[in-house]
């Protein structure tokens, strides 16, 4: 479970979202930064035993900044108004598929992962993959218990082309999905699941649905 004191310090952020006031209550900050860390580790800790892509991973190594990069970006707010940690094999940097937990006060909390953006190399091979194993890759994101925790993949503007890419027919059965640029899925949860005793449980329950993703786009990425 997340304290409730650590969404508070969020919400108060996102009211004073300047730099006075972040070293006035820096160790607020440093007190959520620690309950996070804590929570993220017991995330690792025991989805670890399922998935070895990330048993070795380490809370600290996960998190990401807090301070925002603001060099060409309109809103120069220094801060971001929640604490995020991406668990990938390799690294939070690596290219290679992995999962995203997001602390925000105010139902923004989320568990999400898949691929984000890849290299146009690492795009060809995901789409390959799509294609040739659709029936797979369809079982994985029809699966009741995917779609119950899931819905169905991300499909903004942002990550999806108008037409199905070069090289694939109009009529594929994959085509929405050969649209895509990125591969994302994500559940929120309200604050009080958040500050809950059995939060661990949920995000790790999520996680495990989302394994087969993963383990699907990272097969593609391993191809030659």
């Amino acid at each position: 479970m997340i304290q409730s004191s650590t969404l508070s310090f969020f919400r108060q952020l996102r009211k004073n979202n300047h730099k006075p006031w972040f070293d006035a209550h820096r160790a607020q900050y440093e007190s959520a930064k620690e309950d996070i860390t804590n929570f993220l580790q017991a995330v690792i800790d025991k989805h670890g035993k399922k998935d070895p892509d990330i048993a070795n991973l380490t809370a600290k190594s996960c998190l990401y900044r807090i301070n925002r990069d603001i060099r060409f970006s309109k809103d120069k707010t220094p801060y971001k108004t929640h604490q995020a940690a991406g668990l990938t094999k390799g690294g939070k940097k690596s290219p290679l598929a992995g999962y995203y937990l997001h602390i925000e006060p105010d139902g923004k909390t989320m568990i999400g992962g898949g691929l984000w953006m890849p290299e146009p190399a690492n795009l060809k091979k995901v789409r390959q993959e799509i294609d040739y194993c659709y029936d797979e890759f369809h079982k994985i994101i029809s699966a009741k218990k995917f779609t119950n925790q899931f819905g169905d993949l991300y499909r903004g503007e942002d990550v999806s082309l108008v037409k199905v890419p070069q090289g694939f027919e109009k009529d594929n059965p994959a085509a929405e999905y050969l649209k895509l640029k990125s591969w994302l899925a994500s559940r929120e949860f309200e604050d009080a699941e958040v500050t809950s005793k059995d939060f661990l449980k949920k995000v790790t329950d999520a996680m495990d649905t989302m394994q087969p993703l993963l383990k699907f786009l990272n097969r593609a990425l391993d191809s030659e």
